[in-house]
């Protein structure tokens, strides 16, 4: 909320307002949404047409929503999305699977992470070129796992490596395991398993446990992802790898100065629309030089959720 927009909160009931276009790149043609908790009265609805002058004159249109989940609505009618080998969808596009492809079936759920936002789709890109470049991980994490695609994704990679899955939203950890069983992924504690848990960061024994990785992945958000350099600097190991993403293109310097003064430096970056995904590459330090040990967390909620 700007601080221009503080009479928002003198409403009751307060609103969650939402503009958007009508028609793309069209300025001239856009509709503002105002959801309320419960029905609005005309004072309330007149103070908002009063502090936009555009929609002053224009007549409201009033509707009562049904209850649902909004975050399920949001997700309905994703297309299937095509990055490097993997082929996500959902049930409703089953028949389209491509030949050749890694398919994921992730339907729309309480969780983030369908792969239809950029920044998944930039991670899924980057694990196959990591693959196609013949590398090769045996401990793996993926912090802020969301639905668990790239948590799957790293496994039809490396069906050998120890994977660890975590987010700090318990019901993306609920989700996670659902999908695991969707889509055949083992779960557990053994080599070639998935295992997951709710955690803040890295602030877990299990991910401490399985520490030093060869790879850690992290779609989360620009503002955690600088709170847990230190924390990803000492659970990679010296010459591992970190891919970052949820970051806008005009956040990437201020996260990789983070990085680059805990000890990783920029392999490679790939730009999907305004976001960026990251790939680095922890040096090798010694003495002095090693990162101060953190606690492993951050201070994002949950709720703030991991893989978009």
């Amino acid at each position: 909320m700007h601080d221009d927009d503080e009479w928002l909160a003198l409403l009751d009931p307060m609103p969650t307002i939402v503009a958007e276009e009508v028609e793309a790149f069209n300025d001239d043609k856009w509709q503002l949404e105002a959801y309320f908790s419960e029905e609005p009265n005309g004072k309330i609805i007149g103070a908002i047409q009063s502090r936009i002058s555009s929609i002053a004159n224009s007549k409201p249109r009033i509707e009562k929503l049904d209850e649902n989940d909004w975050v399920v609505l949001s997700q309905q009618g994703l297309k299937p999305v095509h990055a490097g080998r993997f082929y996500v969808h959902t049930a409703s596009n089953t028949d389209t699977i491509p030949k050749g492809t890694t398919p994921f079936l992730i339907e729309a759920s309480r969780a983030f992470g369908t792969g239809g936002h950029e920044t998944t789709s930039g991670c899924l890109s980057m694990l196959d070129g990591m693959k196609r470049a013949g590398k090769r991980f045996d401990l793996i994490a993926d912090i802020g796992t969301g639905t668990g695609l790239l948590a799957f994704a790293a496994h039809s990679l490396w069906p050998k490596a120890y994977l660890t899955a975590s987010d700090i939203d318990p019901v993306s950890i609920d989700v996670t395991m659902e999908n695991a069983i969707l889509n055949n992924v083992p779960c557990g504690m053994m080599q070639g398993q998935v295992a997951t848990c709710v955690a803040t960061g890295t602030a877990h024994p299990l991910i401490m446990m399985r520490a030093p990785y060869d790879l850690v992945i992290a779609n989360i958000l620009a503002g955690p992802l600088v709170e847990l350099a230190p924390s990803f600097a000492n659970v990679v190991r010296d010459g591992g790898s970190l891919i970052l993403a949820g970051l806008l293109k005009t956040q990437a310097r201020g996260v990789l100065r983070a990085y680059h003064r805990c000890g990783f430096r920029l392999q490679r970056r790939v730009d999907c629309g305004d976001w960026p995904c990251l790939w680095l590459i922890k040096r090798t330090t010694f003495g002095w030089k090693r990162t101060i040990r953190s606690t492993g967390g951050t201070s994002q909620p949950p709720g703030d959720f991991g893989t978009w």
